[in-house]
């Protein structure tokens, strides 16, 4: 028989508690800027088509595009973007992608005001930073893991996702009255001043330093520059659970993109809505998000961390059809209430998404599995925004949204059928099948 050493002499100590996310100073930086940012976001959401609808008196066709242009970033940059954040210090990146977009959004105003603004201009920097905010968000989700520990990924991304809603129950409505008050150019102030402040958090964050990249050596001591954007691809590829996450999020994005494309215009031109409903109707959207985020802990843990992917996508759906059913007037309120809906689908099914995408993928490769996920996710974006622009000019923007919002609800069988059906909990962490 066989004797075990004793215990003090084997067993490793136990590891010290994670410090909570609301007494970490790095999540908190991190977060506060991520909200300003949004929230700056949310503001030029709103003021760049009607700037391009009212100001530049621009067609529905020529609105879509600069849908396009914002997205097409994350088809072009995404993959060299991943390579990128894996190899460079993420923070730094992110400063400089903040100070470079408010340097743009601060240049609308004054070629307002200085010259006469162009669409062509603001093609441009809409473009540009699409560019920048690509390399940010592979950079702000490669570095939050670093934040935050493998048991609190949900509680730090449901914090990001309700920032986010908070910045679209916000957002809208101040651009609204910012463009009624100082008109639409002059609103892009706000912009670069936000941006101003998530530089200026990021700044002040001192991030545990990023773990040694694992390389495999293609006999040169170095791997290609194709090689190591494949690497993301082959991960995903490998794991099922990850595939089915993949299509469900690029259907569901198309066809949202494509709504969103004609979305301000069907509101301004359909519908009959003011700057201030238009924003009003955005914001009444937010609260869906925004409940959701501050229970989704509590509600993964409930449902499952694996079934209450596919049951957020699934769940909400016929919703969606308040928005084309929706009427001028006080019909506006429909198309807030089936944006809610959305919204809270895309809080909940982001949250446990992401969560899992962060948790299983290793260290050294989550830039590039990141990267990967936008290339396809938001890729298909630019693509999306043509699809409802030509749509819109052909069919009329109430069948449109009706196309679109079907087209939102049948990515959910994505991951209705698939292993998530039979899952209530994800597995561990490496133990998803290959």
């Amino acid at each position: 028989m066989t004797t075990s050493a004793p215990a003090a002499a084997t067993d490793p100590a136990p590891p010290a508690p994670a410090v909570p996310l609301w007494r970490s100073r790095n999540f908190l930086l991190l977060w506060g800027g991520q909200t300003v940012g949004e929230l700056g976001a949310r503001i030029s959401g709103v003021a760049v088509p009607l700037l391009a609808a009212t100001t530049l008196h621009a067609s529905v066709f020529q609105i879509s595009l600069l849908s396009f242009l914002g997205w097409l970033p994350y088809l072009l940059f995404s993959l060299p973007a991943g390579i990128l954040a894996d190899r460079v210090d993420q923070r730094k990146l992110m400063i400089v992608c903040d100070l470079a977009r408010m340097a743009l959004m601060l240049s609308l105003p004054l070629a307002a005001l200085l010259w006469e603004l162009r669409l062509w201009y603001l093609y441009l920097v809409v473009g540009v930073c699409g560019v920048f905010t690509v390399l940010f968000n592979v950079a702000y989700k490669s570095m939050l893991p670093r934040l935050a520990g493998p048991d609190q990924l949900v509680d730090a991304n449901a914090k990001i996702v309700m920032s986010q809603e908070f910045a679209e129950l916000i957002g809208p409505t101040a651009s609204g009255l910012l463009i009624g008050l100082v008109g639409t150019a002059r609103t892009f102030f706000s912009n670069g001043l936000a941006f101003l402040v998530s530089a200026v958090t990021l700044s002040l964050l001192r991030e545990a330093p990023k773990p040694a990249a694992t390389e495999t050596s293609d006999g040169g001591g170095r791997v290609g520059l194709r090689a190591e954007m494949s690497e993301g691809l082959a991960f995903i590829r490998s794991r099922p659970i990850l595939l089915a996450i993949l299509a469900c999020t690029a259907t569901s994005n198309f066809f949202v993109i494509a709504k969103s494309s004609i979305e301000v215009t069907f509101l301004v031109r359909e519908l009959h809505a003011s700057s201030l409903a238009v924003g009003l109707v955005f914001s009444v959207s937010a609260v869906g998000g925004l409940a959701v985020g501050a229970v989704a802990s509590r509600l993964s843990r409930r449902i499952g961390t694996a079934r209450v992917i596919w049951v957020a996508m699934a769940v909400p759906g016929p919703l969606y059809a308040l928005m084309p059913l929706s009427t001028p007037g006080w019909g506006l309120l429909l198309y807030g209430f089936g944006l809610a809906a959305f919204s809270a689908n895309v809080g909940l099914y982001n949250i446990a998404a992401t969560s899992y995408q962060q948790q299983v993928t290793p260290a050294h490769l989550l830039g590039r599995v990141n990267a990967a996920f936008m290339w396809i996710c938001l890729g298909v974006i630019p693509v999306g925004a043509l699809f409802g622009g030509a749509l819109g000019s052909g069919l009329g923007l109430r069948t449109t949204l009706w196309i679109c919002v079907l087209g939102t609800w049948s990515a959910a069988l994505f991951v209705v059928f698939s292993p998530l059906r039979t899952m209530r909990d994800m597995p561990a962490e490496g133990t998803s099948s290959p």
